[in-house]
């Protein structure tokens, strides 16, 4: 298996993107540490997991991805539960304030789906809309091998589902060299260079984000939030994971909102498939103005077209 140097592993991480609760409405302006303080705990058998949990109503649960955490739908959560829904954001186990315990195969995507699926239950919610983004992807067709009934409407946001459309710069061998990349996101110095390249590549206008808002990103790295993204670059950007079989199989309304200008998660190459396997309508795929981190740059479009869908 051929080695990747290891100026190529940094530049990859630089360039991919690759109960009763609380009343308090999330103010997309809020401080990350308050943002923490007002997330939850479930205690899945691997380590605690956080999420917020706001609103009254029908749950839409909001499915991060990599290299962020539930912070990444902060500018979304007030205007859905002001909208009159009761909304779940998780961080999965390895992102956010969620734990980062030491393991491999306890960050695949089947064992993660497994947590949101316990997440849920300990709620006691049966069904929900489920919004998902980039690896949440994968995450989410593993859980809808498992339990499909549960979800009533999928969205999907620029998320991994085919070979296709999932084209990471640079894939990594699992080794000491990548471990030591991961472990560079840690240090403050390659941490900045890391989220400079990545919202570059991420955003249309990288300086979009204010300090306060890079410092949601920017925290978990500094505890060393990095065991699930060495996963991810090793595993799911390595073997480029493909769920054609899981979509044809699946009888479940889906929605598509789509930044057009993502060069690494692209819907054009995987939309004939996906469309016709999922019996997307063309009034229900919504390409927009956006790159990859499309709930920084569209947040206010993206609840529109949730919430006049769900009417």
């Amino acid at each position: 298996m051929k080695v990747i140097p290891f100026i190529s592993l940094i530049l990859y991480c630089i360039l991919a993107s690759c109960s009763s609760h609380s009343d308090t409405k999330l103010n997309s302006e809020i401080p990350y540490q308050e943002f923490r303080k007002q997330q939850k705990s479930y205690a899945s058998p691997e380590g605690s997991i956080k999420y917020i949990d706001q609103g009254e109503g029908k749950v839409i649960v909001l499915l991060h991805g990599v290299p962020s955490s539930g912070w990444l739908y902060r500018k979304m959560i007030g205007g859905l539960t002001q909208a009159g829904y009761r909304v779940i954001v998780p961080d999965m186990l390895g992102y956010g304030a969620s734990a980062s315990p030491d393991g491999y195969e306890i960050y695949s995507a089947r064992q993660q789906s497994n947590r949101l699926l316990g997440l849920m239950d300990s709620l006691e919610i049966k069904h929900w809309t489920h919004v998902f983004h980039d690896v949440g992807g994968t995450w989410t067709w593993e859980m809808m091998k498992s339990q499909p009934e549960r979800v009533n409407q999928l969205v999907m946001l620029n998320s991994i589902t085919l070979d296709e459309g999932f084209k990471p710069p640079v894939r990594m061998n699992k080794g000491l060299v990548a471990k030591t990349a991961m472990h560079a996101y840690s240090n403050g110095l390659t941490t900045d260079l890391m989220l400079n390249g990545l919202f570059k590549e991420g955003l249309k206008n990288s300086k979009l984000l204010s300090v306060s808002d890079r410092f949601g990103y920017k925290k978990p790295l500094l505890e060393g939030k990095t065991k699930g993204m060495y996963y991810f670059f090793t595993q799911t950007c390595k073997y480029s994971p493909d769920y054609s079989d899981v979509v044809a199989t699946l009888k479940v309304p889906t929605i598509v909102i789509w930044g057009k200008h993502d060069k690494m998660l692209r819907w054009s190459p995987q939309a004939p498939e996906l469309s016709s396997k999922l019996k997307i309508k063309p009034s229900n795929i919504h390409l927009i103005d956006a790159k990859h981190f499309i709930q920084e740059e569209q947040p206010d479009l993206i609840n529109q077209i949730i919430l006049k869908s769900l009417r």
